[in-house]
């Protein structure tokens, strides 16, 4: 599934509506099988539909069928894929995927980048910057909607996280209302560069807050 904008993270949920018809194909054959496809962000300034290298595979969580053939319902984010040739187009999409291996990390270098990101969100949190959790609209007439993670409750997750890649991926999608910034991280091979990328983004975002 490709659509613009949108990046699915590892243990993300993500509220999805099937309307179109190659969609609500593939979804039938997802339930009919392992309840499983991906979703890749529109390559930026392409034309055509063409999706980003990487891209995230979900677990249909809850599927709501309605009268009308649409449907709702939750892709639970499973892992990174880097996605290959393109072996069919029609009715839907499917590529060749390859699972994106995780390179070492140093983690005296991790543990002190975790330590600033942290900092960096409390500092949101005392400017009183929204902490925007992206969802798609629930329909295509409808706006999308940005329901806000309590501040104490971010911490409270972030603290409890042991795993530093789960760490990064939730702040991101937490934090990150641009979808090119949640794609470039999405895409890092490695935990430094993630959360590297991640305080950058922060760090500006903090700027222009304070900026008169």
């Amino acid at each position: 599934m490709i659509l613009p904008h949108v990046t699915l993270f590892p243990q993300a949920m993500l509220p999805l509506y099937i309307f179109e018809p190659r969609y609500r194909r593939m979804l039938a054959d997802a339930l009919d099988t392992n309840r499983m496809f991906a979703v890749a962000m529109q390559k930026p300034g392409s034309t055509r539909e063409t999706p980003s290298p990487v891209a995230g595979i979900g677990l249909v969580r809850v599927a709501v069928r309605h009268r009308d053939g649409t449907s709702h319902l939750i892709l639970q984010g499973a892992a990174r894929v880097q996605l290959g040739q393109a072996v069919r187009y029609k009715p839907y999409r499917v590529h060749r995927v390859a699972p994106m291996t995780l390179k070492p990390c140093n983690n005296v270098a991790v543990d002190a980048l975790l330590a600033k990101v942290r900092e960096l969100i409390v500092e949101r949190i005392h400017l009183k910057i929204p902490f925007p959790f992206p969802v798609l609209a629930s329909s295509p007439e409808e706006p999308s909607q940005t329901p806000e993670i309590s501040p104490k409750d971010m911490l409270n997750y972030l603290d409890a996280i042991k795993d530093p890649e789960q760490a990064a991926d939730m702040v991101s999608c937490a934090t990150l209302p641009g979808g090119l910034e949640r794609q470039a991280i999405l895409e890092a091979t490695d935990v430094e560069t993630r959360l590297r990328r991640l305080i950058g983004y922060l760090i500006a975002e903090i700027r222009k807050k304070k900026s008169p």
